[in-house]
């Protein structure tokens, strides 16, 4: 079974919307890609908690192929983040950002995971994405999250990154605003062209976006059409955990083993929105994924005529 080291952050989440209001909840980019990875194969997380975390936030992965030796315990305080969002869910208001523990985050990898097959730098400064990346030996494949912070205000070490990984995942507005290109597809270009060899583009409601070299340059899929939307919160993560871990599952790099983990992230990630934090993924089976996955597969089904 190909493994999976993912680097990012824990965090407990507040969050604030029409359909209600939770508090300290678990949350956490490596959090969400880490639960919906691990439906697909094992996980070992590198992260930073402080000694609020304890038992309560450990518990979430009980039961689950997530190694937790690189979860870093330290004096202090879990990161936290409060958010709220209009009827909009696309767009938030962060309230406050308190990095705590998290400032001092130093990515230590153990040494049983430092061969990993599979490497997910989440949405860190660059510079630890760099530092994770001379402490693993020959991945067959890595794949970093950023954000416009980063993009604005590390444009050097990001561009170092892009230089040492096969996939950049990012959302619409960030592949716009690192390429300097408004049309995605111009975009999606241009930043292949800074190092990674397959950009994939969320786009929210709208779907996702893939390019890669070769034949089949281009593969989007839609988003699943759902009645209840409730919290859109780690959404992006969880996409990247289902991306990566049917890849990893599957063990091939190919352009239909790249669709078809398309299909799963979206799967996972049309589940995360159904309810507020990791609810409706801690409740989540393989049974539902597969039927979800064969819906996606029919929504873009169609016979020649």
């Amino acid at each position: 079974m190909n493994q999976i080291l993912a680097v990012g952050s824990v965090a407990f989440d507040s969050i604030k919307n029409p359909f209600g209001e939770v508090s300290r909840v678990v949350g956490g980019s490596a959090t969400y890609f880490s639960i919906a990875a691990s439906f697909f194969t094992r996980v070992r997380l590198v992260a930073v908690v402080g000694e609020d975390f304890a038992d309560r936030g450990a518990r979430l992965f009980e039961g689950r192929p997530i190694d937790l030796a690189g979860l870093q315990t330290v004096p202090g305080e879990t990161f936290r983040w409060k958010g709220e969002y209009g009827f909009d869910l696309n767009t938030r208001e962060t309230i406050y950002t308190k990095l705590n523990v998290f400032e001092h985050f130093q990515p230590v990898i153990p040494e049983a995971y430092r061969t990993s097959p599979f490497v997910f730098l989440g949405n860190i400064h660059p510079r630890l994405q760099l530092e994770v990346l001379d402490q693993v030996t020959a991945p067959r494949l890595v794949a970093a999250d950023t954000m416009n912070y980063w993009i604005e205000g590390t444009p050097g070490d990001l561009r170092e990154v892009l230089k040492r990984v096969d996939i950049l995942i990012i959302n619409d507005a960030e592949a716009r605003e690192l390429s300097h290109e408004a049309n995605l597809v111009k975009a999606a270009r241009a930043i292949r062209a800074m190092g990674p060899r397959t950009v994939v583009i969320k786009r929210g409601e709208h779907g996702v976006l893939m390019t890669r070299p070769g034949e089949g340059e281009f593969f989007a899929a839609p988003a699943m059409p759902l009645e209840e939307v409730f919290d859109p919160t780690g959404a992006g993560d969880t996409f990247a955990g289902g991306f990566i871990g049917s890849l990893a599952a599957c063990g091939e790099i190919t352009d239909a083993a790249m669709a078809r983990a398309i299909i799963h992230g979206s799967a996972l990630a049309s589940f995360a929105v159904e309810d507020f934090s990791l609810d409706r993924l801690l409740r989540l089976t393989q049974d539902e994924i597969s039927v979800r996955f064969h819906h996606f597969k029919r929504l873009t089904h169609f016979e020649e005529a």
